[in-house]
């Protein structure tokens, strides 16, 4: 199938253009971190406004650089919830009408599950199920059971922060510019990860859920001691980031001593975190089991995957471009949500 993806669920504008679920032919996406920088996080009105602004162009110029025509398209997906419900109202919106006016098919399309097929696009590789997904970004952190495209189960989540929640509010303790996740990547490239013993979430004997907050409290009570002043700031930021590497990665020993998985993914905008990345491949090479990581710009909120995704749930995800509504809420377990 040839899909037009389209992604508004937080603050990207993304739109993309994808042949069978695989070959990526446009991807287009504009990020608003330049609108929000100053606020410290995204300011969920000003974020619905741009993509307002900016997704008509968006559409136009992916169809544009895959040097196709909306007639010449199988379908059109977007993500339907969840997410930020005015941002994700927009896309809902361009994608119905898009639709309704070609008489092509509509995909609605959960934004999570567009993540747990993000490492197989553009990489020659197709899913081997059951797999293990990892899922970790600014709202969510999870483990995923994916026994088909379409039979999605949850089997653990943090009790509170995210991971990348807990990067975000980390780097604002440290003065770092938003987006905060980025920035601990690259200062701790530059300091010592055992620098400071930050505590590590450890559930009980046989549990999978995971905690961030505790090691952000912990990062704002040691910045207020003597210590902590005179820490350097890279040191800081290693430390921190080598204890939420290592509540992942202790998730996923314990995961795959519960239950057999022919392979084990890493997604999610955290999966772009250079730490996490070597860690999680340190870890597929040790356990045995196949590890699969998304290209850099696939692993931030994009079109390509929700097109992925559209593509591999095929009849099941359709939705009716007369009815559908954006769903901020939208339940993870996967749903008709025509």
């Amino acid at each position: 199938m040839l899909l037009l993806g389209i992604e508004t669920s937080c603050d990207d504008t993304a739109t993309a253009v994808v042949r069978d679920g695989r070959t990526v032919l446009a991807d287009v996406s504009t990020n608003q971190d330049a609108f929000h920088a100053k606020f410290g996080g995204i300011v969920p009105e000003i974020a619905s406004r741009q993509h307002l602004a900016l997704l008509s162009a968006a559409v136009e110029d992916a169809l544009e650089r895959a040097e196709v025509s909306l007639p010449m398209l199988d379908g059109i997906a977007v993500t339907a919830g969840p997410g930020l419900v005015g941002s994700l109202v927009i896309g809902v919106a361009s994608a119905k009408a898009l639709a309704f006016a070609s008489g092509k098919p509509l995909y609605a399309v959960n934004h999570l599950h567009g993540h747990l097929f993000a490492p197989f696009i553009e990489t020659g590789v197709e899913p081997e199920y059951p797999f293990l997904a990892l899922l970790v970004s600014g709202g969510h952190s999870q483990l995923v059971h994916v026994a088909s495209p379409t039979d999605l189960r949850i089997v653990a989540r943090t009790r509170d922060d995210a991971a990348g929640e807990a990067f975000d509010k980390t780097a604002r303790l440290l003065g770092l510019p938003f987006p905060g996740g980025p920035e601990i990547d690259r200062l701790a490239r530059t300091g010592d990860p055992k620098a400071i013993a930050f505590p590590r979430h450890r559930a009980e004997k046989g549990a999978l859920d995971m905690s961030f907050s505790g090691i952000k409290t912990a990062v704002k009570y040691f910045l207020d001691t003597p210590e902590g002043n005179a820490a350097k700031t890279a040191d800081v930021a290693a430390s921190f980031q080598a204890a939420v590497v290592d509540v992942l990665i202790d998730r996923l020993d314990r995961a795959t001593a519960l239950a057999p998985y022919r392979a084990a993914v890493l997604s999610g905008g955290v999966a772009a975190n250079s730490a996490l990345q070597a860690a999680f491949l340190a870890w597929s090479e040790r356990s045995g089991i196949p590890g699969h990581v998304p290209h850099r710009r696939f692993c931030t909120d994009n079109a390509a995957m929700i097109a992925a995704a559209a593509d591999r749930q095929g009849a099941a995800a359709l939705a009716d471009a007369r009815t559908l509504a954006a769903n901020p809420n939208l339940p993870f377990a996967f749903a008709h949500v025509a």
